[in-house]
């Protein structure tokens, strides 16, 4: 029977995460997302999915370590870099720049760590340059959020790096979507993790998968203040537009990952005007859908509470999907060693049409 796009179609075994649409439930290796973000680091919840457990004080020290010694970019790549356009986005460069990583085996577990410790450096480096800044070394008495923060932008900031590994936890994994897919295929022919993960960046580069949630942005902007709120959103439902942030195609009830980023900007001291803004136009919006399509359950998603946080932190849309990138490859790498743990090459079979 065809299946256009495999949907509905079960390929694999995982023990990585679950995902229950009709609960809204997301568990990474059968935690909560929520019980992740409240208790543990970026660092800690990437390790727990590479290798099953938390790791013990010597272990966390271990792989902390290693993660800042990777920060580095190699001089090869930088010369790389400096070499290629300057009109190629963001998503081509990290393609590209992680395909100059030297290479040992199929599934090396220390190449995995070494891509995902990488990946803010090449970002930071890449924008910076671009934008006619110096480059910002990383500093290694800070976590791997906050460094990011500060290799962006040359300062820190707990506020704002508390929302943002908030953001890249509940980003981390997200069972068999695109690029996942694509990585689990790429090193399923026993190819290497770097191709997969370059698979996979190419996968999220398409606008039907990592596109960056600029239509929540440009909702925020139209309202600007609580005031309009009731206004514009009673105009688009008038003129059927779609609610940009609302609905999933996963998720039949309330997205975990917007609860859980919503969770911890409540037990901030003080968060971002941008912040409030989407909160109150969140809960006024579903008041109005709710009264308006009430055999429909519509609640926010991940994007939406995502494009509040970038805009809170001054993010340029340009690096949306790259910073989304650099939080999934920490799923992407788990299941690219889960399908060489347990490898069979994917083969479908396809429908001839033609004449």
């Amino acid at each position: 029977m065809l299946k256009p796009g495999l949907k509905g179609i079960t390929a694999v075994e995982t023990a990585l995460s679950l995902i229950d649409g009709q609960k809204g439930d997301l568990k990474y290796r059968g935690l909560p997302i929520e019980q992740l973000v409240k208790h543990y680091s970026f660092e800690e919840t990437a390790y727990f999915l590479l290798y099953g457990h938390f790791p013990s004080e010597k272990e966390q020290k271990i792989f902390e370590t290693d993660f800042k010694k990777h920060r580095y970019i190699p001089e090869h790549t930088k010369q790389i870099i400096a070499m290629l356009p300057q009109s190629m986005s963001m998503m081509d460069v990290l393609r590209t720049a992680l395909s100059s990583l030297k290479i040992t085996e199929t599934a090396d577990i220390d190449l995995a760590r070494k891509m995902m410790a990488l990946m803010p450096a090449i970002i930071s480096y890449r924008y910076r340059k671009m934008n006619g800044n110096y480059e910002v070394k990383p500093d290694d008495q800070l976590g791997h959020a906050e460094n990011f923060l500060y290799m962006l932008n040359g300062e820190t900031n707990q506020t704002h790096a508390k929302l943002l590994e908030t953001y890249m936890i509940l980003t981390m994994e997200h069972g068999l979507n695109a690029s996942t897919f694509a990585a689990r295929v790429t090193i399923s022919t026993q190819s290497d993790i770097v191709s997969a993960i370059t698979s996979a960046i190419g996968t999220m580069k398409g606008p039907l998968h990592g596109g960056a949630p600029s239509g929540v942005i440009e909702l925020l902007d139209e309202i600007k203040s609580e005031h309009n709120i009731s206004e514009i959103i009673h105009k688009k439902l008038e003129n059927k537009e779609r609610i940009m942030g609302f609905g999933h195609r996963v998720y039949k009830t309330v997205d975990p990952r917007a609860e859980a980023l919503k969770e911890k900007i409540r037990e901030l001291e003080d968060w971002p005007d941008w912040i409030d803004l989407a909160l109150k136009t969140e809960q006024e919006t579903i008041n109005i859908l709710k009264a308006h399509k009430p055999d429909q359950n519509l609640y926010t998603n991940v994007e939406y509470y995502a494009a509040a946080i970038m805009k809170s932190l001054e993010m340029d849309p340009e690096l949306f999907t790259p910073i989304f990138s650099s939080s999934r490859v920490v799923g992407w790498c788990a299941h690219a060693i889960e399908q060489v743990n347990n490898n069979t090459i994917f083969r479908p079979k396809a429908v001839y049409i033609g004449n």
